[in-house]
């Protein structure tokens, strides 16, 4: 008896027969246990991806990123890692950071909208394609004021600010001896040192 050898390569279905999925459904299946924590998945565009394995590297970037912004909050702003962001109707993805309006017990029983949401931090190695495209691109939409890519393969950090129109309208990149500064409503923040956040 002759085995089949397996298909070389990723096979994936065109675009139109991929069968997408809601916010509501998606919440529902974790909800059940269908989805559980050990699956580390996200909802990106209505298809359920799954996040990508964080190393040292990773893991220190976003403990240092935690500590630099946390020097910079003012009151009334308050800081959360890899928290579900609910961007309905097609999405729930998961940054590494996020800076949020308010205080934690005004998250008590739902998760966070984009309305709440001032700084999506998402920190980027084997990711950096999909941080740079699909989840730029969504945060813009959804009209998150700030992202910031943390790019570990080039040492540096891409920032994206001014959604207009689905998309941001300004970008910056700061070197490993630069700084990015963060604007909350039109007031300055403060400067974070790249080499402050970088492993």
């Amino acid at each position: 008896m002759s085995i089949a050898s397996p298909a070389t390569g990723a096979w994936l279905p065109p675009p139109e027969e991929i069968f997408r999925i809601t916010v509501e459904q998606y919440e529902e299946w974790s909800g059940s246990g269908s989805i559980g924590e050990e699956d580390r998945v996200e909802l990106l565009d209505g298809v359920i991806v799954r996040k990508m394995t964080k190393n040292p590297p990773h893991l220190l970037c976003c403990d240092l990123c935690r500590d630099e912004l946390t020097r910079i909050l003012p009151p009334g702003f308050w800081l959360r890692g890899e928290s579900p962001v609910r961007i309905a109707p097609v999405s729930m993805p998961e940054p590494d950071l996020i800076v949020l309006r308010g205080s934690p017990r005004d998250l008590a029983s739902r998760l966070p909208l984009p309305s709440d949401v001032v700084l999506c931090v998402e920190v980027a190695d084997s990711s950096l394609a999909r941080d740079r495209g699909v989840k730029r691109d969504l945060y813009a939409r959804a009209g998150i004021s700030n992202y910031w890519l943390v790019n570990l393969t080039e040492r540096r950090v891409e920032v994206f600010a001014d959604p207009k129109d689905g998309a941001y309208a300004t970008a910056s990149v700061a070197g490993e001896t630069g700084s990015v500064g963060l604007v909350v409503d039109g007031e300055a923040w403060g400067r974070v040192e790249v080499a402050a956040i970088l492993p």
